[in-house]
């Protein structure tokens, strides 16, 4: 589990088919300390297990289904984000990341304000990809998402969620590597792990994906809601 918020860059490396090889750069040095082999590290927001440590970084294993699903195939000797894994007592500054992307946007605008930067992302739509691995439906105004690993607050949205804009504070745009992207650069999304819950217990109520329930639909049906209580989560496994 992460929160999105980045501890430092580095470089990557592939090294044969699934060996990822990251180097830390200056500012990156809470990322080694006390890093210790089967350690999980958030790679542009992609939970890898470490299997080695170098004196400046360490390598990593990616399945590849991890590599088909994410950017890291094709960022080779590119700045990705790092942030080891959240810690018991530590501070939540940004929200539950769990480092399993969720699909792969494009960066489509990029627009420096007077306090910050706003920048357009589009994102999978819903019917280009299974229920279980779609993003589309949780992206919502106000609700968070992380950005190759980056926690941010979606500005706006459109309504299916094909598309969403970020406000990026100017610490967030230069200690990651938001900076570096440019329009048309692929990144790592992955939605809000609440959200996804909410939407499988919706999804079993009504016994067809979120994606396909029609937006008049929902709201009558959520009148059901009002019968729980805390014995029935106790007894469906919530408490």
């Amino acid at each position: 589990m992460f929160t999105g918020l980045i501890q430092g860059l580095g470089t990557i490396e592939a090294i044969g088919t699934e060996n990822l090889k990251i180097s830390c750069h200056s500012g990156a040095e809470a990322v080694l300390t006390d890093l210790e082999l089967g350690d999980s590290v958030a790679v542009d927001g992609v939970c890898l297990t470490v299997v080695e440590i170098l004196p400046r970084g360490f390598i990593a294993i990616a399945s590849p289904e991890t590599l088909d699903r994410t950017t890291l195939a094709t960022v080779s000797h590119t700045y990705v984000n790092l942030e080891t894994s959240l810690r018991v007592g530590s501070k939540l500054g940004g929200h539950f990341v769990t480092g399993h992307v969720d699909g792969i946007g494009c960066l489509q605008q990029s627009i420096q304000t007077a306090s910050s930067w706003s920048m357009t992302f589009t994102a999978p739509p819903a019917s280009q990809q299974l229920w279980h691995h779609q993003i589309a439906p949780y992206i919502v105004s106000k609700g968070s998402i992380a950005v190759n690993g980056i926690s941010l607050t979606i500005a706006d949205c459109d309504e299916k969620g094909t598309y969403f804009t970020a406000a990026v504070i100017p610490h967030s745009y230069a200690e990651t590597n938001l900076r570096y992207l440019q329009l048309g650069h692929w990144v790592n999304l992955e939605a809000d792990i609440l959200g996804k819950y909410v939407g499988k217990f919706i999804r079993s109520s009504f016994g067809s994906p979120l994606s396909d329930i029609p937006s008049d639909d929902v709201t009558p049906s959520l009148s059901r809601f009002d019968q729980i209580s805390p014995s029935f989560l106790a007894e469906h496994g919530y408490l």
